[in-house]
């Protein structure tokens, strides 16, 4: 297996994927969209081609927050608590994946259950690395923003001289 799933061993990525069934994209299709709370019982390992992931937080104007390439995970905190997608992603080239839904994980629990929590701990490692790198990019843009309004605040001190 790639990327998160690395942690499995080749047998064990062989019992994952006899459950998951390969699925197409074209350049420009549309994997997942944000806040689609409908489709929300699969995940996406890509094998082959580039998803930008996009985010409209607060309303706003879908922005690319990453580019995701082959061995990347998608979907698995919507297939996990069965939540809204929390973002949009959209194929930049075309690309191959594998798909998990929840019911071919709920066979691989019944059928392989050591292997079933070998993975659900391999995308919860995952999805807490993403959680970490995010928690580290919100610090930097907290000390930026103290840093603007400290500016700020000084040449307003100047001004008002």
């Amino acid at each position: 297996m790639h990327g998160a799933l690395r942690q499995l061993s080749e047998a064990e990525a062989d019992c994952v994927a006899a459950q998951m069934r390969l699925v197409v994209f074209h350049q420009g299709s549309t994997l997942f969209h944000e806040g689609d709370d409908t489709r929300t019982g699969y995940l996406l390992l890509l094998l082959e081609g580039e998803v930008s992931v996009e985010t409209a937080a607060g309303g706003h104007t879908a922005m690319p927050i990453s580019v995701l390439g082959a061995g990347s995970v998608i979907g698995e905190m919507a297939l996990l608590d069965g939540s809204p997608r929390s973002a949009t992603c959209i194929a930049l080239a075309p690309v191959r994946a594998a798909g998990l839904s929840r019911q071919g994980l709920d066979l691989l629990i019944e059928a392989q259950p050591k292997v079933a929590v070998k993975l659900l701990m391999s995308l919860g490692s995952h999805i807490a690395e993403r959680l970490r790198a995010m928690s580290e990019q919100l610090q930097m843009v907290s000390r930026l923003n103290g840093d603007l309004q400290a500016e700020l605040k000084q040449r307003q001190g100047i001004a008002d001289h």
